[in-house]
């Protein structure tokens, strides 16, 4: 039965129990994100619409349902595994071309489902690297290759906005590998014989080795080959881990306990199915990183964690990225874009002050000889005449000095709503904090460069040794230093608007920052509130190390804060499941949601701290 009052719902329903059908899996499960979309075994993650279910979002969020019902309908996890070329560009390829076999085999079934792939897959090139190409060289050849075969396949040129960036490249993409290119529209049913015709494409690119060759089994593999030779076939990416016993190449990020997992995992969407392209860039080891669930325990005891340079990272604040006129027309903008939410955030902030005023004037003081009765206590004159009556007395109290830190996640999936939302409630929290005497600190983080920056420079000038930890620039931006009045501070949170600013995101090494910051603090209270809508991701690190590297890191810096700081540690998540990071956490599923949750969370927080010194005082009464 249908829901005049919650559509979205309604919406919700729907789209799963079609993409179930379509899937032809009863177990297969729908959640709703944030961030990237992904899809890892029976769970798919797609973006989450708009109340009002605008015409385009709805079609884009149904063609990333589509696509994820196609995969696991039409492809075979196992088979696409034996016939994976080594990691990089041929892998990026590889995934691309099955993408748009799997796509074209929809979208000839139903008409349906081929316009919602087609306005997804306008809405993905949005963001791909593929939309500046100015040069050949620019192209990303994945992304182009995966359209042309798709243009194939479907008889659906590319988006236009891709479209002037293939013409780089058709004509020599055609020329080289064009006959092979017509077989493969031959054998789109079969995924073998497909994945085999696509072999023979990379190899007349330039790109594969012998089409020809048959796999070779995973147990023979390591006797039949030197190790010599093996250790030319890994790749630059491999370095040092050559000579397994695997001749299925597991992805860069990949560590050696999990490689034997890579073929029931290879469900996910690698790069060509990432809806922020821009987080996989053409690169040699452009992979979109595998964010896995691993429990707490899981963590081994001498896991290290480093930074390959420091060199480059930088702690800015935030005028420092912007001048002045432009601050100031950015922040125009957000104010623009938020005016109706501004007037709902802006009454929860009311009431969270008029609470927290509450609790700085007032407070009692309990049994007394004088004063007004307690009527808490009267239970005890009744059960015993004997028992002296109790009064309490109003006093002023002063509230515990407090300090309070939000930090935001500043990583590229936060684009959009999520981040234009999580600057102006940092704002009217910062502005009610302040009314209340208590200040606030508002942090970003991100990083200075896609895919690695000079960091990553050095370490391909160094010859690339092998576990080179974070490989990335860390930039860290100070928009509202704690002891800055808001009205100084205010223009600095347009700066989140900045086309280009937002990244990709190393959380751990945030998290000890600010948490550090606190310390120097003199508060007797320190709050450290983060904003993030997603795991730790850089493309960069995790391509060279193992592909929980970064969110071992977080689970580790998160239980040194929890369990030994004195700092009070609370996560917000957006679309992204947090509670299995911090022990105090909620996750939203609506951006818009956001304001009341960072209101309700610190007054819970300040209710929680008067009760505790209540109860002390209480106790130390009857004592």
């Amino acid at each position: 039965m249908t829901n005049p009052e919650n559509p979205l719902e309604d919406f919700r329903q729907a789209l799963a129990a079609t993409m179930r059908a379509l899937g032809h899996d009863p177990a297969f499960d729908l959640a709703y994100t944030a961030d990237k979309p992904s899809c890892f075994g029976d769970q798919a993650r797609v973006p989450q619409p708009a109340r009002a279910l605008p015409a385009d979002q709805v079609a884009e969020v149904r063609g990333w349902a589509d696509a994820f019902a196609l995969r696991k309908r039409h492809h075979d996890p196992k088979l696409f595994a034996a016939d994976l070329p080594e990691a990089g560009l041929p892998r990026d390829i590889f995934n691309a071309v099955e993408q748009a076999r799997i796509e074209a085999i929809g979208s000839a079934e139903m008409l349906g489902v081929a316009r919602n792939l087609d306005r997804m897959t306008e809405n993905r090139i949005k963001g791909d690297p593929i939309v500046r190409a100015r040069t050949p060289d620019e192209v990303p050849m994945a992304t182009a290759l995966g359209l042309i075969v798709r243009e194939r396949l479907t008889g659906t040129p590319p988006p236009a906005l891709a479209a002037s960036a293939i013409d780089l490249v058709r004509r020599d993409i055609e020329e080289r590998a064009g006959a092979d290119l017509d077989d493969l529209a031959a054998n789109v049913e079969d995924q073998a014989a497909f994945a085999h015709v696509l072999r023979r494409v990379l190899n007349d690119l330039g790109l594969g080795t012998d089409p020809d060759a048959e796999p070779q089994d995973d147990d023979s593999e390591s006797e039949d080959q030197p190790d010599e030779q093996q250790d030319g076939e890994q790749g630059d990416d491999q370095e040092g881990e050559a000579g397994t016993d695997s001749s299925t190449e597991t992805r860069p990020e990949e560590s050696s306990e999990q490689g034997d997992d890579a073929d029931t995992r290879e469900v996910e969407m690698d790069t060509e199915m990432s809806a922020d392209s821009e987080m996989g860039e053409e690169g040699e080891e452009g992979m979109v990183p595998w964010r896995p669930n691993s429990m707490m325990g899981d963590l081994p005891r001498d896991f290290d964690y480093h930074a390959y340079t420091n060199a480059y990272d930088e702690i800015v604040a935030a005028e420092e990225l912007c001048d002045d006129e432009e601050l100031t027309r950015l922040r125009g903008y957000l104010d623009q874009q938020l005016v109706h939410l501004q007037g709902a955030v802006t009454k929860l902030a009311n009431r969270l002050q008029r609470r927290l005023l509450a609790q700085q004037n007032r407070a009692w003081e309990f049994d007394q000889e004088e004063g007004q009765l307690d009527a808490a206590r009267l239970g005890r004159v009744v059960t015993n005449p004997t028992h002296a009556l109790s009064y309490k007395v109003e006093r002023d109290t002063k509230f515990r000095d407090t300090v309070v830190t939000l930090l935001i996640d500043n990583s590229g999936s936060m684009r959009g709503r999520p981040i234009s939302i999580a600057a102006i409630c940092a704002d009217i929290l910062a502005r009610t904090l302040e009314r209340c005497a208590v200040k606030t600190e508002i942090l970003g983080f991100t990083t200075r460069a896609w895919k690695g920056g000079s960091a990553r420079e050095k370490w391909l000038a160094d010859g690339r040794p092998v576990k080179p930890g974070r490989l990335n620039d860390l930039r860290h931006i100070v928009y509202k230093q704690a002891d800055a009045p808001w009205r100084r501070a205010r223009k600095n949170l347009g700066l989140m608007m900045r086309e280009g600013l937002l990244k990709e995101n190393i959380d751990g090494e945030a998290l000890l920052w600010a948490h550090n910051r606190m310390l120097g603090r003199p508060e007797d209270r320190r709050i450290l509130m983060v904003i993030s809508d997603g795991a730790p991701v850089d493309d960069s690190t995790l391509s060279v190390n193992t592909g929980n590297y970064l969110e071992r890191h977080l689970r580790q810096v998160i239980n040194w804060i929890e369990a030994r700081s004195g700092v009070e540690l609370i996560a917000v998540g957006i679309g992204h499941d947090v509670t299995r990071y911090y022990k105090r956490a909620v996750t939203i599923m609506d951006a818009e949601q956001l304001g009341g949750t960072l209101i309700e969370q610190l007054a819970q927080l300040f209710e929680d701290d008067t009760v505790s010194a209540t109860a002390k005082r209480r106790k130390a009464g009857r004592g």
